[in-house]
């Protein structure tokens, strides 16, 4: 959206700076007023636009909430603001990619706005070259052992009681032993294997994993029907966008998010 807007602001003032070339091409009073209320708005516009893009690519952006992993911390069409200073800036206009002079590291509880990567997106949006994004709370960063069983997270071995979750299915699935090597389990989930393996076979009882360097588990707090790094794998840092501060849409939910 930011790249969208940065053009249109470049078109503009294009736009505006042939008009100035060609002022003295309007003579009467009437040509003139018209010449002068058309290149005031245009003047306005450009400038309007390249401010808004480079404020939503370094500092803030809007975003909606497409889809209810996030339930009931966060509600499909619920608009929120996402910082995107907070975790580093990346050269402008990159959709992907390092980030630099990072205000503050990622941290388990996060609830993170991010490009959904490659394996998280079907083949026709890959062919297609679809982007979209995601939100997901950050339950492990790297180094971090991650297990569930019977829908409780384990980190480093202990047992995370998470306030946030919502379950909405009461079975529980069983558990299965999907590689006889915990290294093959581990290297199929880090390649998002798992998204072509049925869901009650992850869902439920996932892991052992141990994150990789530079990767962070994002996961839905509607843990039972949410589509997240159990499935498609460990989130590279080249994928985040922000965090996300404000719910503002509607007015009755407004609240700062944590």
């Amino acid at each position: 959206m930011e790249l969208k807007l940065f053009i249109a602001g470049c078109i503009i003032f294009v736009i505006a700076m042939t008009m100035q070339l060609l002022k003295k091409s309007f003579k009467t009073p009437t040509s003139k007023k018209l010449f002068q209320n058309v290149y005031s708005w245009a003047d306005t516009i450009w400038t309007a636009l390249i401010i808004a893009s480079f404020i939503m690519f370094f500092l803030i952006q809007a975003f909606k909430i497409p889809s209810g992993s996030m339930r009931s911390t966060l509600i499909e069409g619920d608009h929120l603001f996402v910082n995107k200073c907070f975790y580093g800036f990346r050269v402008p206009f990159k959709y992907v990619g390092k980030r630099y002079f990072a205000l503050k590291k990622i941290e388990r509880g996060d609830i993170i706005v991010f490009q959904a990567p490659p394996e998280a997106l079907t083949i026709s949006e890959r062919e297609h070259g679809v982007k979209k994004d995601f939100i997901k709370r950050c339950v492990a960063v790297a180094g971090d052992k991650v297990e569930i069983k019977d829908k409780k997270l384990y980190l480093n071995d202990v047992f995370i009681k998470e306030v946030y979750v919502e379950y909405n299915d009461d079975s529980i699935a069983q558990s299965f032993k999907l590689f006889e090597r915990m290294e093959d389990y581990q290297k199929a989930w880090e390649n998002g294997k798992f998204t072509s393996i049925p869901a009650m076979f992850i869902r439920d009882n996932f892991g052992p994993v141990i994150v990789p360097e530079g990767c962070y588990m994002m996961v839905g707090d509607n843990r039972d029907f949410s589509f997240d790094s159990r499935f498609w794998g460990p989130l590279s840092d080249k994928y985040i966008k922000g965090k996300a501060v404000f719910l503002y849409w509607p007015i009755t939910h407004w609240k700062f998010i944590s």
